[in-house]
């Protein structure tokens, strides 16, 4: 069965500037660039989770403070 991705209502809809997450068969999160698909990072859901607490505190706000 195709892997269903999913990107932020934020990202841009033409699917050349997204970020997407998925989940695979066997539980654990994928994530990928939409410009790059074949470049896949696999992490738990723990992890994810984790990463995106950071992310709403905003821990890595530095990185696109240029964007």
């Amino acid at each position: 069965m195709p892997r269903h991705w999913q990107k932020s209502t934020s990202s841009s809809q033409d699917g050349g500037n997204s970020v997407e997450v998925s989940v695979n068969d066997r539980g654990l999160i994928e994530v990928r660039e939409s410009a790059v698909p074949d470049s896949v990072i696999v992490t738990t859901p723990t992890k994810f989770a984790l990463w995106i607490e950071g992310v709403k505190r905003g821990e890595f706000d530095h990185f696109a403070a240029n964007a």
